[in-house]
């Protein structure tokens, strides 16, 4: 039977026949004996279609859904079909249910297969045994079960010769991992496995089962697997702590207060920078030469962790051997330079931990003539642009970054000119010439500028209309005073109530929040958008106004809540209760709405900078790597 149809089984016996028929190569009487008469093989073809659908198909059906009442009377009644295959891949029923986690019914079946004296390692078309889907499973008792039956069954191979530990690796089932290195025998394992389940491991996140692997046999650190990269290749290009990634304000509160998962990621990042100091330490022992070829084929890993903004990973690797902090790739760039094409700023921020060796990479230029200040004034790449929301923020940032580095390299850098790129139109065209740090910014932020003026005149305009209602409702809410006025003095009735105090109050507030709001909205819609006034001036603004008109609307629900109660004071106090509950939801609306783009503007206005700046506790410390020496 052919991946369990028997009808492909019976069309392949039909195809050979006719095959040896036209070769010749068999004699008349041979033909007349293996030809089936067309008679025959229709009735073949309709009992095992039959069979099948009669025991296969509901077989199938069963393991799948873990029936295991079903699938006992099946075997009763056709006992060939425990260990028959019922899909066109030849999985028998062992499969299914091992595939699809029923561990009740893989118990049932294995009992039955061995009293039967069946054996468990039938394997499909792609040479997978039931094992083999059990490690896949993740379900550590159904491999178990398989191997108390079994003892060999974990050291049968299954597809492209993998072990089921190198599935269960793959798949990064972390427990399963962990018993299959008990039951897996190392001994037939070979250095092209081990290298191979070593690197699958760093890829699915495993770190400890990594470091078993690395402990077990320091020499991997220095071997490659199948695509010709070693552990610090992968490594690499694995975030160690994943500094790019921007989680929501409400996110990172709610992770604040239940500490979700810090102690497991806590956990991961010390293994991880375990298995790079284990790695590294093998791989400086080597020559240079052999050092410069395992860090740069097929992918220089400095700067490919330096492009990841790998920070983790280049300071394990530079306080354990710092001549690394020289290395240039194939543009004469080093990994600061990288670092800030790249926009990591954790990376940048390593210049400042090197003294005077700054001053001599930051004179580095490439092989387009472009100092650190050239490539801080290209736009970044969409992944570090998108961090941050909204284009006008964008621009902010990217000013930010090329401010930072001006203060780093020597003044005259910022007049120097790179490259000029010659097109076809400039050839003989002498007065071509390249660019400077200022004029290469403005060339590459040209779009962006537009797109964030745009945001914030939409804004802008978008706030100023709501601003202006609210000053309109409220001013008109002055002088048409709940209670009227007293007509011999002209004094307000409730004066003396302390809801109209509340009232006059949260009125007037309300007025003058809404109109310093349109002030502010009006000032940026005039302003004239240069690139500086991204930096500061207009995210200022922008905050203040959107503040404004946060106190605004919120004011104005209390002086309609307080204008509730103090017309149902004497009557059904129950009903002003109830309003102000509503009135409270328009409020919480724009402050969850509107709170997140004011926590960026506050963090990329006056938070950021403190990103760029030293960090108190030094990360690049060789003191502590430095082995005490005793004096005499």
């Amino acid at each position: 039977m052919i991946g369990g149809d028997p009808v492909a089984s019976v069309g392949k016996a039909l195809r050979t026949n006719d095959q040896r028929k036209n070769e010749g190569a068999v004699t008349s009487h041979q033909v007349s004996l293996s030809i089936i008469p067309p008679t025959s093989l229709g009735l073949q073809l309709n009992e095992t279609r039959q069979n099948f659908l009669r025991y296969g198909l509901p077989l199938y059906q069963a393991a799948l859904e873990g029936d295991w009442e079903t699938a006992e009377q099946i075997f009763k009644e056709a006992p060939n079909w425990i260990i028959a295959p019922i899909t066109k891949r030849n999985d028998t029923t062992l499969h299914i249910a091992a595939a699809a986690r029923h561990l009740d019914f893989v118990k049932n079946l294995v009992d039955l297969i061995s009293k039967a004296n069946y054996h468990l390692e039938s394997r499909t078309s792609l040479g997978n045994t039931a094992f083999c889907m059990a490690a896949s499973s993740g379900i550590v008792k159904i491999a178990q079960v398989m191997v108390e039956k079994n003892r060999s069954i974990p050291d049968i191979r299954g597809s492209s010769n993998m072990t089921p530990l190198h599935m269960a690796i793959l798949l990064g089932h972390r427990d399963m991992v962990r018993y299959l290195l008990k039951v897996t025998n190392d001994s037939l394992l070979n250095d092209g496995d081990r290298i191979e389940m070593l690197t699958s491991a760093i890829e699915a996140g495993l770190y400890d089962v990594a470091l078993h692997f690395i402990d077990e046999h320091p020499h991997l650190a220095v071997e490659r697997n199948l695509n010709g990269e070693t552990v610090l290749h992968i490594l690499a290009r694995r975030p160690l702590q994943n500094c790019a990634s921007k989680q929501s304000i409400w996110g990172n509160f709610v992770n604040r207060c239940t500490n979700m998962n810090k102690d497991e990621s806590k956990q991961q990042l010390e293994l991880a920078l375990q298995v790079t100091q284990r790695a590294w330490i093998e791989v400086i022992k080597k020559d240079e030469n052999e050092i410069s070829d395992l860090i740069g084929y097929p992918s220089r890993i400095l700067f490919v962790a330096a492009e990841m903004g790998n920070v983790d990973f280049l300071i394990t690797l530079i306080l354990s051997y710092p001549d690394v902090i020289w290395k240039v790739d194939e543009k004469n760039r080093s990994i600061f330079h990288i670092a800030i094409k790249c926009r990591h700023e954790e990376i940048f921020k390593l210049i400042h931990e090197i003294g005077a060796i700054k001053d001599l990479i930051a004179s580095y230029k490439d092989t387009e003539r472009n100092n650190m200040l050239h490539l801080a004034a290209k736009i970044a790449p969409p992944d570090r642009l998108n961090c941050v929301s909204g284009a006008a923020l964008q621009m902010q940032r990217e000013l930010l970054w090329f401010e930072v580095v001006k203060n780093v390299v020597q003044p005259h850098y910022a007049a120097a000119k790179n490259k000029s790129k010659v097109t076809s139109q400039d050839v003989g065209n002498t007065s071509k010439s390249g660019k400077t740090p200022q004029a290469l910014f403005t060339e590459e932020h040209k779009d962006l500028r537009i797109q964030g003026e745009a945001w914030m005149k939409k804004t802008a305009e978008s706030c100023t209309l709501v601003a202006t209602l609210i000053t309109t409702v409220v001013f008109t809410a002055a002088f048409t005073l709940p209670g009227g006025n007293d007509e011999s003095n002209g004094f307000p009735i409730l004066l003396s109530e302390i809801s109209f105090k509340v009232f006059a109050i949260s009125n007037a507030i309300s007025l003058f929040a809404a109109s310093t709001s349109i002030l502010m909205f009006l000032s940026i819609l005039t302003s004239r958008y240069a690139e500086s006034d991204f930096l500061r001036l207009l995210p200022f603004k922008l905050m203040v106004g959107l503040t404004s008109l946060f106190v605004s609307i919120a004011t104005m629900m209390v002086a309609f809540t307080a204008t509730f109660f103090i017309t149902f004071q004497r009557d059904s106090i129950w009903i002003p209760v109830p309003i102000a509950l509503l009135a409270a939801i328009p409020v919480l609306l724009f402050g969850f709405q509107q709170y997140p783009l004011l926590w960026d503007i506050y963090r990329a206005t006056y938070r950021s900078w403190t990103l760029f700046q030293p960090s108190h506790k030094r990360k690049l410390s060789w003191k502590s790597k430095r082995p005490k020496r005793k004096l005499n």
